[in-house]
């Protein structure tokens, strides 16, 4: 067997010209979604990162603009620069580009957003709304981009078994919630494996879907799964490679020439995960917008 690729690239674009249509329509009553992004120091990742998202938005007609502040901002100067872009109308979405220089507590960033502009989905309303199984709101991008990805390839999770490797807030416990909500397109149940569990592949080797999300390289295995499995990676590992002109390149946290061998779906890396994040950021931009005007 070898895996077809789900390819994130694609199904990032086909989610990009339903958002223009979207913003095209909120422009017709006169409304100009807007994105206010958070830049704090030169983080070769980020400062690439946010170039691509400004891209997007330029591409579905979402105005953007970065605050780039210098690494050396206190975190009372990008504090005062959230309430400033809470109450500026421009802006439907503030979205505080992570990670952040060391001095800055970025969970405090997130806090001070007005839940209704939060980009990420990551303030403690937000969360707290998904948990309760309301999904009007703005919904963690890159759970919610998961999602997307198995549901429009037809891997619905309804009735399946996922294990989610990773606890994170920012991934693993978010999604597990979306997966198991008693709702369309979700009700699967949920396993959730860490650094602390003992075997992982005991409960991997269970799955009909396997989530990565653990920030590890080669951390999911062939002999760690069953045939016929969808596995969705969500790591961005950088590991050494000569061959590379750079000197490195991006792998995910699974075996991936491996799997691809035994697993009946399978995300790349780059090209599986990574552009659903960036395209769900639009989506909550442009919800957030819609409601606001509702």
């Amino acid at each position: 067997m070898t895996a077809q690729l789900i390819d994130g690239e694609a199904i990032a674009a086909a989610i990009r010209a339903e958002v223009t249509q979207r913003v095209t329509a909120l422009k017709q009553r006169g409304i100009s979604p807007g994105l206010a992004v958070i830049l704090v120091g030169n983080d070769p990742g980020s400062v690439s990162y946010v170039a691509g998202k400004t891209k997007d938005c330029t591409e579905v007609g979402i105005f953007s603009e970065t605050f780039h502040l210098p690494p050396e901002t206190s975190q009372a100067e990008v504090l005062a620069l959230v309430a400033q872009l809470n109450a500026d109308p421009r802006f439907n979405a503030i979205l505080p580009q992570l990670p952040m220089p060391k001095q800055i507590d970025e969970q405090s960033v997130i806090d001070a957003i007005e839940p209704k502009k939060d980009a990420d989905g990551l303030h403690p309303s937000n969360l707290g709304r998904v948990l309760r199984g309301e999904l009007t709101g703005a919904i963690p991008c890159t759970p919610n981009g998961v999602m997307e990805l198995l549901n429009r390839t037809g891997n619905d999770p309804a009735g399946k078994h996922v294990v989610i490797v990773g606890r994170s807030t920012l991934v693993g416990r978010p999604l597990a919630v979306l997966l198991s909500n008693k709702a369309k397109g979700a009700n699967a149940t949920v396993t959730i494996c860490h650094t602390a569990t003992p075997d992982i592949g005991r409960f991997t080797r269970e799955a009909d879907i396997v989530v990565m999300a653990a920030g590890r390289p080669n951390t999911l295995t062939a002999g760690m799964v069953r045939e016929g499995v969808v596995v969705v990676d969500v790591g961005t590992n950088r590991i050494d490679d000569a061959t590379r002109k750079r000197g490195w390149r991006l792998v995910g946290d699974s075996d991936f020439p491996a799997l691809k061998e035994k697993a009946s779906w399978i995300t790349p890396v780059p090209g599986g995960v990574g552009p659903m994040t960036r395209a769900m950021l639009l989506v909550n931009t442009v919800r957030a917008a819609e409601l606001a005007r509702s």
